[in-house]
Order: C-alpha cells, then structure tokens, then sequence
C-alpha cells in the first residue's frame, strides 16, 4: 500500500472518530452517574430526606452527573458536531 493512500485513509477517518467521542461523551457521563447513584446510594438522600433542606436535596453528586451529561448532550453537542463535520469538510485532501 503507497503512503499517500495511507495518509488519505487516515485523514478520512480522524473526524468521523472525533465525532464518535464527542457524542459519547454526554450518554457516558449520563452512565457513569447512574452506576454512581446505584454503587452509593445513601449519597442520594432523595430517598431518605432526614431534614435536608432544598440545596441539600437537589445538589447530590450523581444527579448533578447525571444532569451535566444530559444538558452536554442536548446543548453542547449539536454544535460541537457540525463544526467539526464544517472543519472536516474544509480540510483539503
């Protein structure tokens, strides 16, 4: 196989993988606070509200995971994806 063949195969697929990653990473943070929610939960006090106060209730670090993945997901992503297929449709080769 001749270098140039190489080089042109590789530079095609670099962004359809940098795409890949960028939509996983929402639905993988989204994962990794739910596994985090069920491995501790007594670090979701929703489900056993001793007295804690609002902040208390709602700020509970597998949810705010949970959260973060979804809003990166929903808001973040789009954008991220057609600048990269813009950035990939721009490079020469």
């Amino acid at each position: 196989m001749e270098t140039q063949l190489v080089i042109e195969a590789h530079g095609r697929r670099a962004p359809v993988i940098r795409v890949l990653v960028v939509k996983s990473l929402g639905p993988l943070t989204v994962a990794a606070g739910v596994v985090w929610a069920f491995a501790q939960p007594y670090r979701i006090t929703l489900l056993h509200p001793r007295g804690e106060g609002f902040w208390w209730l709602v700020a509970e670090p597998p949810l705010l995971a949970i959260l973060v993945g979804l809003a990166f997901t929903l808001l973040v992503v789009p954008g991220l994806v057609e600048d990269l297929e813009e950035g990939a449709d721009a490079t020469p080769g």
